[in-house]
C-alpha cells in the first residue's frame, strides 16, 4: 500500500524544531572545552534568539488562536497546542540554563571575573558603584508612580525595570516602577567585578522616591508582539508606512513576562493585571539575570579577550592578494568562502569601482548591510562622481529597517536610483553588477553570495562568494535589475534561476532527476532551515527510490529521517560552532551542473514570497573546493550533531581524531596564505585535497 506522504506524523513542528536548535546552541555554553567567555557568548546569543523566537513567532501563533485558525502547517499541529508545547519545552529548559549559568560563573571567578548583586560587593568597591550610580545611572532612570492619577505607562518591546511596593509617611500602599533604559549599561564595572544594574538600582530606592519606603522591588522585562505588518497595496507613501510600522512594533501586544525567583506575589499579580498576560508567559529565573544577550557587554571586554576562542584573521588567497580584482574575474571566476577567505575583496569590488573611471554604472541589492558599511559610503561616492547608481535597499529587513532607512536616504540624496522593494515580496537576493567600458565595449562584472553585504557578519557567518565576467550571467544581471527597477512582471532568466518562479521547480526537477538514479544517486543540500513541504515530499520520493541524501541544516529541519518505507536513506546533520552556518549549497551527483548555491533557504517565504536567485557553478575547480567543504563538513565529529527520528539531536561522538570542520579551514587558509603568493592555483587545488585526506 503507497505511504501517505501528506501524514502529519511525517513532519516535525517547525517552532519546536527551532527550539531545538537554539538548544544546540545552549549546548555550546554547556561546552567546558571552550573558554568561559566564549561560553557566556553563547548564552548571549541562545538569549537573543529567544526574545527574536517570542516577538515573532510565538506573537504570531498567539495572533492566529486568537483568530481562531486550527491548522498551520504539515504537522497539523494547532495553534494552541503549539504554545503549550512551546512553553512546557521552555521551561523545562530553564533549570539546564540555570546549571550552565552557574558553572560559567564558577569557571570565570577562576580568571578572577565576577558577576555580583551590589550587596555581595566588599566596601571599596561599594563606595566606587555608588559614585556611579550617582553620576550616570540617577540622572537618566524613570522612576514612576502609578495610581488614580497616575496611570500604569506603556512599556516598550523589552523594557526592563523594577516594579516595586511603597509606602508613604502616612502608611499607605503605593505600587509604582523604574524604568531602565536601554541606552545605559547593563552591568556597571568594578575591575573585574560585573554588577547588574537593577541590583543598583533597587539598593537606592529611597533616594528615586523621596518620602516613601520602599517595602518589595522585583526586576522585570517585558515582550511584545514585534512582528510590522504593512498593507503595502494601500501605501501612497511606503517609507511613511514603514517609519509608521516601526513605532507600532513597541505598541504590540505582550507576550511575554520575565521575572526573578522570589518575586512578591503582589507584584506578579500587578505586573499581569496591567500587562495582560497568561500565567504560562511568565518565566522565572532563579540566578541568570533578565536578558541573556546583555552578556555580549562583558564578552566585548577587550582586555579579557584571552577568555575566548583566538581569533581568526581571514586571509586574502591567491590570485586576488596580488592582482587588480576586475583583471582577476576576467581571467577566471573566483569562488571565496567566508570567514576564511577575507570579504575584502568584496568590498574592494565596489570600493574600486566608484574610484574608477571606466565604470559606467554599479547595481546592487542590499538585504542587511550593518551600520558602517564601507560599500555604501562608496556607493554614496560613486553615486556623487557622476557614475549611474542603482540600489535596491530592502527595507522589510526585520530589526535592520531602521538602518536600511537610514542609509536608503543618503543614498538618495547622493543621486544614487534607490528602489524600496518589491510590493508583497521581499528583496533576498545577494547580488552586485559593475559594468566598465573596455575600449569600444562595456564588460560586466558580477558578484553573487549567500550572504549579505556586511562585513562585519562576513566574520562570523560561513557564505560563499561567487565572482565572474561570463556575458550571460553578466545578461542575467542586467534584466534581474532591469525587473527590479521597471513594471515588468515576473522575467525569466536564462543561467540564473529566480524565485518565486525558478528556483523551486527548478529544485523539484533535480530532485527527481536523481531519484531515477536509485542507489547510485547521491543529493546533498545544505542550508539554514528546511520548511518546505513540497521539497520534504520530493526527497521522501527520492529516499524510496534509493538514492543517498545528505541534508546539512543549521536550524530548522521539519523533514523526519529514518522512517522505514519514507526515509531511510536521508541523514540529517547540524553544525554548531565558532562560526554561524550561513550558505545554501545544492549538490546533485548526475545533474550536468551538479552545483548550485543560493541566497534562498528551503521554506514557502523563500521560494513563494521572496526574490531570490540561485547561482549554477560551472568550473571543475571551483566545484571541487565546495565538495571538499561538504565532505569535511559531514566527518566532523567535534561540532556536528544528528537528528533521530523521533525528533532529538544527538552529538556525533568524537572517535578517532577530532574533525572540527571550522578549525580545519581556519589552518588550511593559514597555510596556504604562509606559502608565497605565487604559488599556482594548482598547489593549492593539491594541499586542499591532501589536507582533506589526512582529517578525514
Amino acid at each position: 500500500m503507497a505511504i501517505d506522504l501528506d501524514a502529519p506524523e511525517l513532519y516535525f513542528n517547525r517552532e519546536l524544531s527551532w527550539l531545538q536548535f537554539n538548544s544546540r546552541v545552549l549546548a555550546q555554553a554547556a561546552d567546558e572545552s571552550l573558554p568561559p567567555l566564549e561560553r557566556l557568548k553563547f548564552l548571549a546569543i541562545y538569549g537573543t534568539n529567544l526574545d527574536e523566537f517570542y516577538m515573532i513567532r510565538v506573537a504570531g501563533l498567539k495572533t492566529l488562536f486568537k483568530a481562531r485558525i486550527f491548522e498551520s502547517g504539515p504537522d497539523k499541529l494547532t495553534p494552541a497546542e503549539q504554545l503549550k508545547r512551546i512553553r512546557a519545552y521552555l521551561h523545562r529548559e530553564q533549570e539546564r540554563l540555570e546549571k550552565i549559568y552557574k558553572k560559567i560563573l564558577a569557571k570565570l571567578e577562576g580568571h578572577h571575573v565576577r558577576i555580583r548583586p551590589f550587596d555581595k560587593l566588599d566596601k571599596r568597591a561599594k563606595t566606587q558603584i555608588e559614585a556611579q550610580f550617582f553620576d550616570e545611572i540617577y540622572p537618566v532612570i524613570i522612576p514612576i508612580a502609578v495610581d488614580a492619577t497616575h496611570p500604569f505607562p506603556h512599556l516598550n518591546n523589552l523594557s526592563f525595570g523594577l516594579a516595586l511596593t511603597l509606602k508613604d509617611e502616612s502608611g499607605h500602599i503605593k505600587h509604582g516602577l523604574v524604568r531602565i533604559p536601554r541606552i545605559l549599561p547593563r552591568f556597571l564595572r568594578y575591575e573585574d567585578t560585573f554588577v547588574p544594574v537593577e541590583t543598583v538600582v533597587e539598593h537606592f530606592l529611597a533616594s528615586l522616591f523621596p518620602g516613601f519606603t520602599p517595602l518589595v522591588a522585583t526586576p522585570f522585562r517585558v515582550t511584545r508582539n514585534a512582528d510590522i505588518e504593512i498593507e503595502e497595496e494601500e501605501a501612497d507613501d511606503f517609507l511613511e508606512l514603514l517609519q509608521e510600522g516601526l513605532r507600532s512594533r513597541n505598541r504590540g501586544q505582550p507576550v511575554r513576562l520575565e521575572l526573578v525567583k522570589g518575586a512578591d506575589k503582589g507584584l506578579i499579580a500587578f505586573l499581569s493585571a496591567h500587562l495582560h498576560l497568561d500565567e504560562e508567559d511568565i518565566y522565572t529565573y532563579k540566578k541568570v539575570p533578565l536578558n541573556l544577550g546583555a552578556f555580549w557587554q562583558i564578552v566585548g571586554e577587550k582586555h579579557l579577550a584571552h577568555l575566548l576562542l583566538p581569533p581568526f584573521t581571514p586571509r586574502i588567497l591567491p590570485p586576488l592578494d596580488t592582482e587588480d580584482i576586475y583583471e582577476a574575474i576576467e581571467k577566471q571566476d573566483i569562488l571565496l568562502y567566508h570567514p576564511f577567505d577575507s570579504f575584502e575583496p568584496i568590498v574592494r569590488f565596489i570600493q574600486e569601482a566608484a574610484n574608477d573611471e571606466e565604470t559606467i554604472a554599479i547595481r546592487m541589492t542590499l538585504y542587511r548591510v550593518g551600520q558602517r558599511s564601507p560599500i555604501v559610503k562608496a556607493l554614496i561616492d560613486a553615486a556623487k562622481e557622476g557614475k549611474q547608481v542603482m540600489v535596491l535597499v530592502e527595507l522589510k529587513a526585520r530589526f535592520d529597517e531602521e538602518n536600511n532607512l537610514r542609509w536608503a536616504k543618503a543614498l538618495e540624496a547622493a543621486g544614487a536610483h534607490v528602489v524600496y522593494g518589491i510590493p508583497g515580496l521581499k528583496v533576498h537576493a545577494k547580488i552586485a553588477q559593475v559594468i566598465k567600458r573596455r575600449g569600444k565595449r562595456l564588460q560586466s562584472y558580477v558578484h553573487l553570495a549567500t550572504g549579505n553585504y556586511n562585513p562585519v557578519t562576513a566574520k562570523i557567518y560561513t557564505d560563499f562568494s561567487y565572482l565572474t565576467s561570463k556575458s550571460d550571467i553578466g545578461k542575467d544581471a542586467t534584466q534581474f535589475f532591469h525587473f527590479l527597477t521597471g513594471f515588468s512582471s515576473f522575467t525569466t532568466l536564462q543561467r540564473l534561476y529566480m524565485s518565486p518562479t525558478q528556483i523551486k521547480p527548478k529544485l523539484l526537477k533535480l530532485i527527481k532527476q536523481e531519484a531515477a538514479y536509485g542507489k547510485e544517486g547521491m543529493i546533498v543540500l545544505k542550508a539554514n532551515s528546511l520548511v518546505d513541504a513540497d521539497i520534504i515530499k520530493a526527497l521522501y520520493r527520492a529516499s524510496q527510490a534509493g538514492c543517498r541524501i545528505e541534508l546539512i541544516i543549521r536550524g530548522i529541519c521539519c523533514l523526519r529521517p529514518g522512517i522505514e518505507g519514507v526515509s531511510e536513506t536521508i541523514r540529517v546533520s547540524s553544525i554548531v560552532g565558532k562560526y554561524l552556518e550561513h550558505p545554501r549549497v545544492f549538490y546533485f551527483k548526475h545533474d550536468k551542473i551538479g552545483t548550485y548555491i543560493s541566497s534562498a533557504d528551503l521554506m514557502p517565504r523563500n521560494l513563494v514570497r521572496r526574490i531570490e536567485l540561485m547561482t549554477p557553478i560551472e568550473e571543475s575547480g571551483l566545484k571541487e573546493k565546495i565538495g571538499q567543504i561538504l565532505k569535511l563538513q559531514l566527518a566532523d565529529n567535534v561540532r556536528r550533531w544528528e537528528l533521530q527520528s523521533d525528533g532529538n539531536y544527538l552529538k556525533v561522538p568524537t572517535t578517532g581524531k577530532a574533525i572540527d570542520n571550522h578549525a580545519v579551514l581556519e589552518n588550511y587558509t593559514k597555510r596556504i596564505h604562509d606559502k608565497s603568493s605565487k604559488e599556482t592555483s594548482e598547489y593549492v587545488k593539491r594541499l586542499a585535497q591532501k589536507m582533506l585526506k589526512e582529517e578525514s
